[in-house]
């Protein structure tokens, strides 16, 4: 794209911006939050950790098509004043790029005098709409809006380029997260820096765009937040809520903070800002207004603070103090700050501890709080992490993590409390925690009590060797429960077994967390049985061996056309064997397991040992799944023979609980219903709420 007279005028109003700005800050603020801004400004961030960009090539404008809907979910507006090169690299990335979503494009050009009127005329699949007079991006704004015909409205720049899955990203955003009122992108410099990560207003109505000139992958930046507002490069709502709200407020026109009036506006009304970052956009800042707030339309930008202030000082009394790092700025006031640590990253669609902790994570996102997440061993970001990112956790992993000690150096102090799962990982922090995060609150998540599950192990396998081992982690973990401050067990006969080994230690259950799938399929569309475990987890193992082995024969007699679908990831060398006996298919890994959990007519649990709950029973139970199960299986699980699930312990009675479920409607019908009921009750989001409150936010 050629450097216009436009461009070029950007670059000089850019340097008397800055030191204007520069002057300003240094009186509202002071000399040190000025200078961080300043090095931030002028911060090099490496190639590598700059955004991979889409752009369009720079070509001669000709008619092209854009792939619109007269039906569309989404109405795209696009206000314009001349600098129709931006416009047509704007339009052409759309036209390049189409988002999956039903869409409309509607260009509202504010009395352009460039080609912008003769060219986008040429454009199919365009709404043009020209204003007989200019009146500024507010009221541009305003009347693409009155056209808009989508269910959500979008405001995007004509200086933007969105990159492949930015609208998709922002429309997943509303039904992802509950409540949401506005979606903002983040918005990208076309160098590959970051421009913004949502939007920071201070008590006295000045505002910074959080992680400018940073890299825009940082864990600071890479996860959905809530912000005080978006810029309106790139934002959505719904379009009944943007009229409701009354549009954009034309005290403001023609320009400046009408963006950060609707997002106090959004929260007044009791719908949340965010920030997606999974929604990129590049912006080509100030290319129409400038930079300068002395001169232009930029200097509205000074006057409408004024006239923000005077119209939101009682919810600025509530925003922190100008002064205020933007690191701790960019979150609410008084929101508590939980880390979580774990050994590795949880896949939760891997094993059921990840799935707990996981839904543990969004209980205490629904509860208000900011959740961190860090593990303790060396992992990079990968598909687990991105998805946690989007859910509203902030995840760091190598290499931003860099070594576990330095990084508590220098974030203990913002936690409130401190989730610590598995005896080993929080033995190696506690030193580190007390000394880098005194203040936080250290809760001791066992995931299960390993001890119990090592020493039934031992008991099964008959081996003294594996005794010993067990009492050593018992020491190790009593140890770990007497220095933490709570400690959380999955189940009451795990509560109970502390009394007795650790009765001075402050001890809840927080069981397994799932969220209600629904009955799935009836029982007459249902076949085969099914069962779901990891392999890294040794009862596991011993569970389909036995199982295949012993009591999967017994069932074959009777149902010879019935097949035993096993699913696990980490699939070890004697579990793959067990596919060539008749009748077994091992899966290994499988990512999605609703076919599975709405298909298969019965779930099998035949664990012969191990501690805590159960989440195999549980997830089967919370799609309507009925469970035949062994004791051990079912512990602590509130569970009634016959009533919520079939129990049963030698092959021969595990193998007849199993075809009598497999033949009967009636009681499959019960089983399925009560299941369900008792997950609704037990190990729901909503049953933990109390505990998590408690324990976790409250410090009770």
């Amino acid at each position: 794209m050629a450097m216009s007279w436009t461009d070029l005028r950007f670059l000089l109003q850019r340097g008397t911006g800055l030191a204007r700005r520069g002057l300003i800050s240094l009186r509202t603020r002071g000399l040190g939050p000025t200078w961080q801004r300043m090095l931030r400004q002028f911060h090099r961030v490496p190639e590598a950790q700059r955004a991979a960009l889409w752009l369009p090539a720079a070509e001669p404008f000709a008619p092209f098509v854009l792939p619109t809907s007269q039906t569309p979910r989404a109405s795209v507006v696009i206000p314009v004043y001349n600098q129709f090169a931006h416009t047509l690299a704007c339009l052409r990335a759309l036209a390049a790029r189409p988002p999956q979503a039903a869409f409309e494009v509607i260009v509202v050009d504010d009395g352009s005098s460039d080609a912008t009127q003769a060219s986008l005329l040429q454009v199919q699949g365009l709404r043009y709409h020209r204003r007989a007079a200019n009146g500024g991006f507010i009221a541009a704004c305003n009347d693409g809006a009155d056209l808009a015909r989508g269910e959500f409205v979008v405001f995007l720049n004509n200086d933007t380029i969105p990159q492949p899955g930015w609208l998709d990203t922002l429309l997943a955003t509303f039904d992802e997260q509950p409540g949401t009122g506005l979606v903002g992108a983040q918005l990208v410099y076309p160098d590959g820096r970051l421009q913004e990560a949502g939007g920071i207003v201070f008590d006295d109505a000045s505002g910074w765009n959080y992680g400018r000139f940073d890299a825009p992958d940082h864990p600071r930046y890479a996860f959905l937040r809530d912000a005080d507002y978006c810029s309106g490069a790139a934002i959505a709502l719904p379009t009944a809520l943007f009229r409701e709200l009354g549009r954009f407020d034309a005290r403001y026109a023609p320009a400046y903070y009408e963006d950060t009036d609707l997002a106090f506006a959004v929260r007044a009304a009791g719908r949340r800002v965010v920030y997606q970052p999974q929604s990129r956009v590049v912006h080509c800042e100030g290319i129409t207004a400038g930079t300068d707030t002395g001169s232009g339309v930029k200097a509205y930008q000074v006057r409408n603070r004024g006239v923000f202030a005077d119209k939101w000082r009682d919810a600025l009394s509530r925003q922190w103090p100008a002064a205020t790092p933007a690191e701790r700025a960019a979150f609410p006031r008084g929101r508590r700050s939980v880390l979580i640590v774990d050994a590795l990253v949880p896949q939760p669609d891997r094993d059921s501890g990840s799935l707990r902790l996981v839904n543990l994570m969004r209980l205490l996102l629904e509860e208000g709080a900011h959740v961190v997440f860090v593990p303790a061993y060396l992992a990079h970001r990968d598909a687990s992490v991105d998805a946690m990112r989007r859910m509203g956790v902030e995840v760091w992993t190598a290499p931003d993590l860099g070594r576990l000690p330095a990084w508590l150096r220098e974030h203990g102090p913002r936690f409130d409390t401190v989730v610590a799962c598995r005896h080993y990982v929080l033995s190696e922090l506690l030193p580190l925690l007390r000394k880098h995060a005194p203040q936080a609150r250290v809760v001791f998540d066992t995931v299960d009590l390993h001890y119990l599950r090592e020493r039934r192990g031992a008991e099964v396998a008959g081996d003294a060797a594996l005794a010993r081992v067990a009492e050593a982690t018992r020491k190790l973990e009593l140890d770990v429960i007497a220095r933490s401050d709570a400690t959380l067990v999955v189940s009451e006969v795990e509560r109970t077994l502390l009394t007795q080994d650790a009765p001075q230690a402050q001890v809840d259950i927080l069981s397994n967390l799932h969220r209600i799938a629904g009955a799935g399929q009836p029982y007459a569309q249902r076949h085969d049985l099914v069962f779901v475990g990891g392999f890294r987890h040794p009862p596991n193992v011993d569970a389909v061996r036995w199982f295949a082995l012993e009591v999967f024969p017994l069932i074959r007699a009777e149902l010879p056309e019935l097949r035993f679908h096993c699913i696990g990831a980490d699939t070890p060398p004697e579990i793959a064997a067990l596919a060539s006996a008749p009748g077994i298919e091992i899966h290994g890994h499988v990512p999605d397991l609703d076919p599975y959990m709405d298909g298969a007519r019965i779930a099998v649990a035949p664990l012969r040992y191990g501690a805590g709950v159960k989440g195999k029973v549980n997830l089967s139970m919370a799609h309507g799944q009925p469970v035949v199960a062994t004791g051990c299986a079912v512990e602590g699980m509130h569970l009634r023979d016959g009533e919520d699930a079939l129990v049963a312990d030698t092959p021969a009675d595990f193998a007849a609980a199993v075809v009598r479920l497999y033949r009967d409607p009636a009681l499959w019908q019960r089983l399925s219903e009560n299941g369900l009921h008792n997950v609704q009750t037990h190990f729901s989001l909503d049953a933990a709420r109390e505990v998590v409150r408690r324990v976790l936010l409250h410090g009770g």
